[in-house]
Protein backbone atom coordinates (compact mmCIF):
# COMPACT_ATOMS: atom_id res chain seq x y z
CA UNK A 1 0.00 0.00 0.00
CA UNK A 2 1.03 3.62 -0.97
CA UNK A 3 2.39 5.92 1.82
CA UNK A 4 0.82 9.77 0.81
CA UNK A 5 2.65 12.33 3.07
CA UNK A 6 0.87 15.45 3.99
CA UNK A 7 0.67 18.56 6.58
CA UNK A 8 -0.46 21.35 7.08
CA UNK A 9 -3.91 23.70 5.57
CA UNK A 10 -6.12 21.97 2.69
CA UNK A 11 -8.80 23.36 0.69
CA UNK A 12 -11.53 21.22 0.14
CA UNK A 13 -11.00 17.02 0.66
CA UNK A 14 -8.02 14.57 1.12
CA UNK A 15 -8.74 11.04 -0.57
CA UNK A 16 -5.43 8.76 -0.21
CA UNK A 17 -5.75 5.48 -2.23
CA UNK A 18 -3.08 3.87 0.69
CA UNK A 19 -1.79 5.32 4.27
CA UNK A 20 -1.97 8.84 5.30
CA UNK A 21 1.64 9.94 7.58
CA UNK A 22 1.84 13.64 8.46
CA UNK A 23 4.56 15.42 8.45
CA UNK A 24 3.23 18.30 10.16
CA UNK A 25 -0.26 18.72 11.95
CA UNK A 26 -3.07 18.71 9.11
CA UNK A 27 -6.44 20.77 9.00
CA UNK A 28 -8.65 19.47 5.91
CA UNK A 29 -11.94 21.58 5.13
CA UNK A 30 -14.14 19.49 4.32
CA UNK A 31 -13.38 15.14 4.70
CA UNK A 32 -10.27 13.10 5.08
CA UNK A 33 -10.76 9.26 3.40
CA UNK A 34 -7.84 6.63 3.51
CA UNK A 35 -8.05 3.36 2.30
CA UNK A 36 -5.40 2.40 4.92
CA UNK A 37 -4.18 4.15 7.98
CA UNK A 38 -3.46 7.29 9.43
CA UNK A 39 -0.40 8.18 11.65
CA UNK A 40 0.15 11.14 12.87
CA UNK A 41 2.20 10.14 16.15
CA UNK A 42 3.60 13.67 16.54
CA UNK A 43 0.75 15.80 14.93
CA UNK A 44 -2.71 17.10 15.48
CA UNK A 45 -6.11 16.17 12.51
CA UNK A 46 -8.81 18.09 12.06
CA UNK A 47 -11.42 17.80 9.39
CA UNK A 48 -14.55 20.14 9.23
CA UNK A 49 -16.53 17.32 7.70
CA UNK A 50 -15.36 13.33 9.04
CA UNK A 51 -12.36 11.80 8.64
CA UNK A 52 -12.49 7.63 7.60
CA UNK A 53 -9.79 5.59 7.59
CA UNK A 54 -9.87 1.73 6.25
CA UNK A 55 -7.65 0.74 9.09
CA UNK A 56 -6.36 2.69 12.01
CA UNK A 57 -6.41 6.29 13.26
CA UNK A 58 -3.21 7.42 15.57
CA UNK A 59 -2.58 11.14 16.87
CA UNK A 60 0.06 12.57 19.30
CA UNK A 61 -2.22 15.06 20.33
CA UNK A 62 -6.05 15.58 18.85
CA UNK A 63 -8.66 14.51 16.53
CA UNK A 64 -11.31 16.72 15.82
CA UNK A 65 -13.94 16.21 13.46
CA UNK A 66 -17.26 18.32 12.37
CA UNK A 67 -19.09 15.27 11.71
CA UNK A 68 -17.71 11.83 11.98
CA UNK A 69 -14.49 9.88 12.89
CA UNK A 70 -14.32 5.73 11.95
CA UNK A 71 -11.42 3.59 11.71
CA UNK A 72 -11.76 0.04 10.36
CA UNK A 73 -9.90 -1.16 13.36
CA UNK A 74 -8.26 1.31 16.05
CA UNK A 75 -8.45 5.20 17.31
CA UNK A 76 -6.11 6.44 19.29
CA UNK A 77 -5.11 9.75 20.50
CA UNK A 78 -2.07 11.17 22.78
CA UNK A 79 -4.98 14.40 24.13
CA UNK A 80 -8.43 14.04 23.21
CA UNK A 81 -10.80 12.60 20.13
CA UNK A 82 -14.05 14.97 19.25
CA UNK A 83 -16.70 14.62 16.37
CA UNK A 84 -19.66 16.59 16.09
CA UNK A 85 -21.70 13.25 14.76
CA UNK A 86 -20.25 10.29 16.04
CA UNK A 87 -17.44 7.96 16.52
CA UNK A 88 -16.77 4.39 15.47
CA UNK A 89 -14.18 2.14 15.44
CA UNK A 90 -13.94 -1.76 14.70
CA UNK A 91 -11.95 -2.64 17.84
CA UNK A 92 -10.86 0.07 20.32
CA UNK A 93 -10.25 3.53 21.29
CA UNK A 94 -8.17 5.03 23.44
CA UNK A 95 -7.36 8.72 24.66
CA UNK A 96 -4.43 10.64 26.84
CA UNK A 97 -7.62 12.58 27.55
CA UNK A 98 -11.54 13.19 27.05
CA UNK A 99 -13.69 11.48 23.93
CA UNK A 100 -16.44 13.42 23.12
CA UNK A 101 -19.53 13.24 20.34
CA UNK A 102 -22.28 14.76 19.52
CA UNK A 103 -23.73 11.52 18.77
CA UNK A 104 -22.94 7.87 19.56
CA UNK A 105 -19.53 6.39 20.12
CA UNK A 106 -19.02 2.95 19.81
CA UNK A 107 -16.17 0.47 19.86
CA UNK A 108 -15.81 -3.62 18.64
CA UNK A 109 -13.58 -4.02 21.82
CA UNK A 110 -13.16 -1.38 25.04
CA UNK A 111 -13.10 1.98 25.44
CA UNK A 112 -10.40 4.13 27.54
CA UNK A 113 -10.05 7.69 28.20
CA UNK A 114 -7.96 9.17 31.13
CA UNK A 115 -10.62 12.09 31.42
CA UNK A 116 -14.18 11.90 30.49
CA UNK A 117 -15.94 10.22 27.91
CA UNK A 118 -19.82 11.64 26.91
CA UNK A 119 -22.12 11.47 24.01
CA UNK A 120 -25.58 12.53 23.56
CA UNK A 121 -27.10 9.55 22.35
CA UNK A 122 -25.80 6.02 22.51
CA UNK A 123 -22.36 4.35 23.72
CA UNK A 124 -21.32 0.69 22.90
CA UNK A 125 -18.41 -1.02 23.57
CA UNK A 126 -17.80 -5.28 22.88
CA UNK A 127 -16.04 -5.51 26.16
CA UNK A 128 -15.06 -2.48 28.29
CA UNK A 129 -14.97 1.67 29.21
CA UNK A 130 -12.54 3.29 31.52
CA UNK A 131 -13.15 6.83 32.57
CA UNK A 132 -10.51 8.69 34.26
CA UNK A 133 -7.62 6.57 34.40
CA UNK A 134 -5.55 10.07 35.44
CA UNK A 135 -2.20 9.58 36.02
CA UNK A 136 -0.41 12.81 36.20
CA UNK A 137 -2.28 14.21 38.97
CA UNK A 138 -5.24 14.08 41.75
CA UNK A 139 -8.33 12.96 40.22
CA UNK A 140 -11.07 15.83 40.21
CA UNK A 141 -14.97 15.69 40.09
CA UNK A 142 -15.99 14.65 36.95
CA UNK A 143 -12.61 13.67 35.49
CA UNK A 144 -14.47 10.24 35.68
CA UNK A 145 -17.78 10.68 33.88
CA UNK A 146 -18.97 8.51 31.66
CA UNK A 147 -22.27 10.66 29.89
CA UNK A 148 -24.35 9.37 27.46
CA UNK A 149 -28.05 9.05 26.33
CA UNK A 150 -27.72 5.21 26.83
CA UNK A 151 -25.57 2.62 27.62
CA UNK A 152 -25.92 -0.44 25.07
CA UNK A 153 -22.93 -2.05 25.44
CA UNK A 154 -19.95 -2.55 27.41
CA UNK A 155 -18.58 -3.10 31.03
CA UNK A 156 -18.04 0.27 32.66
CA UNK A 157 -14.58 -1.29 34.58
CA UNK A 158 -13.78 2.16 36.04
CA UNK A 159 -16.19 5.62 35.67
CA UNK A 160 -19.03 7.07 37.07
CA UNK A 161 -22.17 6.00 34.68
CA UNK A 162 -24.73 9.04 34.24
CA UNK A 163 -27.33 8.14 31.67
CA UNK A 164 -29.28 11.44 30.48
CA UNK A 165 -32.08 9.41 28.45
CA UNK A 166 -32.45 9.30 24.43
CA UNK A 167 -34.90 11.73 23.02
CA UNK A 168 -37.60 9.09 21.70
CA UNK A 169 -38.96 12.16 19.18
CA UNK A 170 -35.88 12.32 16.64
CA UNK A 171 -35.28 9.60 14.44
CA UNK A 172 -32.11 7.91 14.70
Amino acid sequence: MKNIKKGGKINGSLIVEGNLILTSDLEVEKEIEVTGYIDCSDYSIKAGYWIEAGSWIKTGYWIKAGGSIKAGSSIKAGSSIKAGSWIKAGSWIETGGSIKAGGSIKAGYSILAQLYIKCKTTLKAGIYIFAGIKTWNKLEDGNDLIECGKLEGGEIKFGTLKETGLDENKNP
